[in-house]
Formats: structure tokens, sequence, C-alpha cells
């Protein structure tokens, strides 16, 4: 897969309500351009749009080919918002759908953001974030990354998160990984882990779930496994590792969150959490210059070599 895809330059049109552009030979049809998604901000769905079209090219490699859950805000980032498996229809005939069956038999056709023209028009639903399946389509019972979603709870605060990253990026560094961090753009962080694409999804699970039970043991003071909102003690950070279960989504790397300052999901460097990086400095506005700057730093996600196989540690020859 490569680091990064080759995209058209892409500019949504300022003062008109709705455009048809041509993207790769694919008329993408955007409406509602104007309306304010984030209007304290004055953001709108269109530069909405536009940030999605300037990351595209180290966005794509990172959701392509993986089904998409879609969360659509129709009224912006402070309105009501539904989520929604099922490809709509009518839709282009060039929207790429990856079949998964559910429970009862039921087959939920999702839709898939192979290239810019998917992009743009998944995001023109009102898709503000973009969650992804944890495993390409044509084995979705197999990831190809393991990850723990860091989540404050009440009385714990971002310094909490950080602190929580950094114990966990030692201890993977311990067990010879190679873990990566980003903000989620909301709340917490999110650390991932790629991983040879051989064990199934439960015994994924199963890895995170020992691991962050066995740190919270070792931290109690500062993190917690309790999913159970009623029960967590406050002050904790919840290291979730149920969003390795099957059909879970995190939002995915370089995603804006409907939040407040319209912050994205970003790639950090480990010394960057260290000194401190927070939420807030990762914006819609920023985001897109940081890239040129620094690249993706997610890359390792997206390559074959530097994976952590699992296996040695499912079948006990390891201790996790």
């Amino acid at each position: 897969m490569p680091d990064v895809v080759r995209v058209p330059r892409v500019t949504i049109p300022d003062g008109v309500e709705r455009t048809t552009l041509t993207v790769d030979g694919r008329g993408v049809h955007l409406t509602n351009l104007q309306k304010l998604f984030w209007p304290e901000l004055g953001i709108t769905k269109g530069a909405l749009l536009q940030y999605y079209a300037d990351v595209a090219s180290v966005l794509l490699p990172h959701i392509r080919d993986r089904a998409m859950v879609m969360k659509r805000y129709p009224h912006g980032a402070g309105g009501a918002f539904f989520f929604m498996k099922r490809a709509p229809s009518p839709r282009p005939d060039w929207i790429r759908t990856c079949p998964i069956q559910h429970t009862a038999g039921t087959t939920i056709d999702f839709p898939v953001i192979d290239d810019l023209p998917s992009l743009l028009w998944v995001v023109n639903l009102g898709c503000i974030d973009l969650n992804q399946w944890y495993a390409t389509c044509d084995d979705i019972d197999r990831p190809d990354v393991l990850h723990f979603d860091l989540d404050p709870g009440v009385g714990a605060t971002f310094v909490h998160v950080r602190e929580c990253a950094l114990i966990i990026r030692d201890a993977l560094q311990t067990l010879g990984m190679k873990p990566l961090v980003k903000t989620s753009g909301s709340k917490g962080m999110h650390v991932y882990v790629p991983i040879v694409r051989r064990p199934e999804q439960k015994a994924v699970w199963t890895f995170a779930k020992v691991l962050a039970v066995e740190l919270a043991s070792r931290h109690p003071t500062l993190m917690t496994t309790e999913y159970r909102v009623a029960k967590r003690p406050t002050g904790r950070v919840l290291v979730d590792y149920n969003q390795n279960r099957w059909g879970s989504t995190l939002a995915s790397v370089y995603s804006v969150r409907p939040r407040p300052l319209a912050t994205v999901s970003t790639p950090l460097r480990w010394d960057e959490v260290e000194g401190g990086a927070t939420t807030e400095d990762f914006r819609i506005d920023n985001v897109p210059a940081r890239v040129r700057v620094v690249g993706d730093l997610w890359k390792p996600l997206l390559r074959v070599r530097g994976r952590t196989d699992l296996d040695g540690f499912l079948s006990g020859s390891r201790e996790a």
C-alpha cells in the first residue's frame, strides 16, 4: 500500500450553495456549501470539504479498502447527528461498497472511500468525522492494527491522558512493538500498533484486554478498565480495549471532530506527547500546513515491514 496517494488539487468554490466538480473524471455533486457547520468559527461545509481535499493524499491510504460507518451531521457540528451504515441509494455508480454480514444473516453494504471523489461524496453527506473498519474488506475479521482508546473520565485531565499514553508506549516497546500515537481530536488519545494480519479480531481484543487490565492494576490511581460509567472511579483514564471488538470503529487519523474548535485527530511524535501537546493545538485551520511540513507521521501503519506478529504472544510463547 502506498504511503501517499496522488490526488488532484481541488478548490471548493466560495460564494455558491452547490456545484458539480469533475474529479478524476467523475462528477461529484456538492450541496449546501455555505451552511455554517461551526457558526462561532465561521467554518462552512465548503471549508470542511476543502480541508479533506487538502489532506486527502495522506488520509486516503489509511481508510481505503475499509468499510466506513457514516456519522452524519446535517445541521453542523453542534446539531443532532445519526449513524448510518448502509450506503444510501441512489448513489453514484462509482461508490464501492463492502458487504459485511451481521446478526441474523443481515448483510450491510458499507460505503468504501478509495479516492478523492468518494471522500468528497461522503463528507458532503454531512460526515464530519470518518470512522472506518479495523480490517480491510477482503478479510473483515482479521485486523491489521491493535489499538487503545484513552478516554478521560470525570476528574481526569488531558495531562493524565498523556501520562497514560506514555505508560502504554513504554509497555508496548518493552514487548518489542512500535506504537504510534495521535490525538483523538476529542477528549483523549489513541495508541496504535501495526500488526501482521493473521489473528482474528477476538484474539486481538483478548490481547488488548490482558495488557490494559495489567497496566490498570499497576497504576490504579491513574487508569481504569471499568467500562460501566456508573462504576468507574473518578479521576481515572479509561484504557478502552473494547474498541478492538467486532464492529467497533474509532475516528480515523486526520479526521475532523465535531468539537467547538474543529479539532483534528492528529498524529504526534512521542516527544510532542512528552512536551505537553494538547488536542486544541491541532485544528482544521492548521493541520494541512503541519502535514506539508512533517508529512504523514503514521506511515509505519501502512508498511509491511516492522509490523508486530501477535501470534507469539497469543500462543503463550511470549508473555504479554
